[in-house]
């Protein structure tokens, strides 16, 4: 079987993208896609030798020294002293699955052929890409809009034999790499500088990254608050499709179809209750869980189209004749779509903490701390406090980054998107959303633990293969290590990939 992605101009789906990278797939580039580059630099290099009028980033100033212009024999260190200069990242290295994603869609958009970079420079994307050469790229420096400038610079640096790189799990020099490989430099002709550094992949592998994750714990909340609601022996009714058929937003109506399907065969939830209502956190995970895969829905189709974009600039239209100058690297977009998918995220976990709150709180039969001999064992009293910690410093988080703005290059870039800053934000949020829900299911599991009759085959098929992991609290231990194999279960756990459509 080739284990190969061809790109093309064929668009590319969230799916796709995890396939290819979960799935260690190579790239090459399609035919289509190396007619289109090299088609594009001709037409550019034609237009340079015949047209001596200033076009922006080509033989001009770059930000508000748009109008210097630079004589043609220097156009080439224009591009590299632009990638250098531009190499501006500072804080925390950048995951290296998400330099991945980064390199991969900076490739999909070059070869679109609006860009008029070298084939070469392509290629050498695809080779860094091919061979898990990642460059060494920082988390700040990036105003969203310009495009992700300093990360992309960063990027872009060992093109050049600059900068440092992860390969086999050491950082090295750049250079190191070129010699490996006996590999030359990239020497960068007009333009190239500024169609690797102009672009939103910093921001688009970020959202990317989080959305693929974000439906499958999405789908985990779903189940984590089902088994919180057998464990807490709640009722069923709230989740009968005739409340949400009268009220059908789509969301909703999954999460209540798939809390029944959960349930399905379950003693437990059909056994009588003694209580006429169940607490929101339980009774409304159909309209709270709902509303967030609807957010999600929305922001996928954001990045749908992002993925599939050209954003870089000026951009090159060889059928029209025109070289334009636009804004297609705003990443404004991307950073209200990131604050959007931030606060989704984030309120799958502020439910979350309530739902345990509830179930250590000594109510229906349940010992206080889902523990026995409470007082002599604290139990599971301070695996709450940590969640509601972590579910308060995501209301934190999700103080908007797209509602900022700070005017930069001498007020030429005088509206920024601060998508960037949201994009990593929102990978805060989806890591806290991790803990909390995996502190849930500790909880949820014990609970369930102390209740006569057994839940849905399942929910018990769940929790067996979870026991093999973290066993059951008898008394008290480091919890701590609890929740880090609650995490990493959580992480393993796989799941059907129809299910997080």
């Amino acid at each position: 079987m080739d284990n190969t992605h061809y790109i093309s101009s064929d668009v590319l789906s969230l799916e796709q993208l995890d396939t290819i990278i979960s799935h260690h797939m190579k790239l090459a580039l399609s035919e289509e896609a190396k007619i289109n580059i090299d088609k594009c630099r001709q037409y550019l290099d034609a237009k340079m030798e015949s047209q001596e009028e200033p076009i922006y980033g080509i033989n001009t100033g770059f930000g508000s020294l748009y109008n210097v212009t630079i004589s043609k024999e220097n156009l080439s260190q224009l591009q590299e002293n632009l990638v250098k200069s531009h190499a501006c990242g500072t804080g925390e290295e950048v995951p290296g699955s998400i330099v991945k994603m980064m390199l991969l869609l900076k490739i999909q958009s070059l070869a679109y052929g609006y860009s008029g970079v070298q084939l070469l420079t392509v290629e050498r994307l695809v080779d860094f890409y091919n061979n898990d050469i990642l460059p060494v790229i920082y988390t700040q420096g990036s105003l969203g809009a310009s495009g992700d400038l300093a990360p992309l610079a960063h990027l872009s640096l060992p093109l050049l034999g600059a900068g440092e790189v992860y390969f086999e799990g050491r950082k090295v020099a750049a250079s190191e790499i070129l010699k490996k490989f006996d590999w030359q430099p990239i020497v960068l002709q007009s333009k190239e500088g500024l169609a690797l550094l102009n672009g939103t992949q910093f921001m688009s592998a970020y959202g990317a990254h989080v959305l693929i994750k974000a439906c499958k714990f999405s789908w985990l909340a779903d189940l984590i608050g089902t088994i919180s609601l057998e464990g807490f022996d709640g009722r069923k009714e709230p989740f009968n499709e005739l409340i949400h058929f009268i009220r059908p937003h789509k969301g909703q109506i999954v999460t209540a179809n798939r809390i029944l399907e959960f349930l399905d065969g379950s003693e437990i939830i059909e056994q009588k209750k003694a209580h006429v209502q169940d607490p929101y956190s339980f009774r409304c995970m159909p309209q709270v869980h709902g509303a967030s895969k609807d957010a999600i829905d929305y922001v996928k189709k954001v990045f749908k189209t992002e993925v599939n974009s050209v954003t870089d600039n000026p951009n090159i239209f060889i059928e029209s004749d025109q070289i334009i100058s636009g804004g297609n690297f705003h990443g404004q977009p991307l950073a209200l779509a990131l604050d959007f998918l931030a606060i989704a995220l984030a309120e799958l976990g502020s439910i979350s903490e309530r739902r345990t709150y509830q179930l250590i709180s000594g109510l229906r039969g349940l010992p206080a701390f889902l523990v026995d001999n409470p007082g002599l064992n604290s139990g599971f009293m301070i695996p709450q406090y940590t969640a509601a910690s972590i579910a308060s410093q995501n209301k934190q988080l999700c103080t908007p980054a797209s509602v900022d703005s700070i005017v930069s290059s001498n007020g030429q870039e005088d509206h920024v998107s601060m998508g960037a800053n949201a994009a990593t934000k929102a990978l805060r949020v989806m890591d806290n959303l991790e803990r909390i829900l995996a502190i849930e299911l500790m909880n949820a599991s014990q609970a369930i633990a102390y209740r006569k009759l057994p839940s849905s085959d399942f929910i018990k098929m769940f929790l067996k293969s979870y026991r093999t992991e973290v066993p059951l609290v008898t008394e008290d231990r480091i919890l701590h290590y609890d929740i880090e194999q609650s995490v990493a279960f959580l992480n393993s756990f796989a799941i059907e990939e129809e299910l997080l459509n």
